[in-house]
């Protein structure tokens, strides 16, 4: 007996190399994410609970988190809707021009922030050629808070496109086939068989989006217009500060940031895991 588990345990690996990939991934977040995050939360902690207070509950700082966090979730939002639409186009349907259009989708992954910046920035001036039709109205998008968002949006709409579109690829059309011969309609099909299968590539994509939103400052500082309390987000302020030499307070709005960003991203895991694990059990 204990010489069948022992064989058992020496038998080797089914992936080759288990110890020294493990130790490397291990080394490799241990320099790349915890060492800096680490010492960003020893350096905050340094402040006192009083000091680190008098940061969170400053004004600017809390309309600087307000519109990153804010901007950053419709934009996610935004970015569901239509990357999944979007996804739903590539993979269903066959046009001309449907290899163009996937490629134009990676665009925002290969354009530099700051090109995106200038360039959405001129297009929704009141001058540019999208800003001068809602000119008139007396909707104005570039440096405000709405031309945050679009900056977001367009820089977060390949991750939902992305990460929806491979699941998509994989859905059996027979089930759905199946749905209508039972008598479903589309919306039905769509609402019953087709979502649940992509809740969680969905949520996945969202949380990408969200996140990559939440941090982005090349693309957002050219069309927000960086007005202290109306249009300043939280990495341009960090930046200020260090500008100004406070590292204390840059630092406190950056751990500011890492909590509200990692509570949000362990909500989404967690539905995401419940979706899964209700898509199982349906199936």
């Amino acid at each position: 007996m204990k010489r069948a588990i022992g064989a058992q345990w020496r038998q080797p690996s089914i992936l080759p190399g288990f110890g020294l990939t493990l130790g490397y991934t291990l080394v490799y977040l241990t320099l790349i994410i915890l060492i800096p995050l680490t010492a960003l939360v020893i350096r905050a902690s340094s402040l006192g609970f009083a000091d680190f207070y008098a940061i969170l509950m400053d004004e600017r700082t809390l309309l600087a988190l307000r519109i990153s966090f804010g901007a950053a979730l419709i934009a996610a939002l935004v970015n569901v809707v239509f990357g999944v639409l979007v996804a739903w186009v590539l993979v269903r349907y066959d046009f001309p021009g449907r290899r163009l259009l996937d490629a134009i989708v990676d665009l925002p992954f290969a354009l530099p922030t700051a090109v995106a910046g200038i360039a959405l920035a001129a297009l929704y001036a009141n001058n540019g050629w999208i800003g001068a039709l809602f000119a008139p109205l007396g909707i104005k998008i570039a440096f405000t808070p709405a031309g945050i968002v679009v900056a977001l949006i367009f820089i977060g709409l390949p991750f939902v496109v992305r990460t929806v579109q491979p699941v998509m690829e994989e859905l059996d059309r027979e089930v759905e086939e199946a749905a209508a011969t039972l008598g479903a309609n589309r919306y039905q099909t769509i609402r019953m068989v087709v979502l649940p299968a992509l809740t969680p590539a969905i949520l996945t994509g969202f949380a990408l989006a969200f996140a990559r939103a939440v941090g982005e400052y090349g693309s957002v500082i050219f069309i927000a217009g960086n007005i202290p309390y109306v249009s300043e987000i939280a990495p341009l302020l960090i930046v200020i500060r260090l500008e100004e030499f406070n590292y204390a307070g840059a630092t406190a709005i950056a751990a500011i940031m890492l909590i509200i960003s990692f509570a949000m991203l362990f909500l989404i895991n967690l539905l995401q895991a419940w979706s899964r694990r209700r898509f199982t059990n349906v199936r």
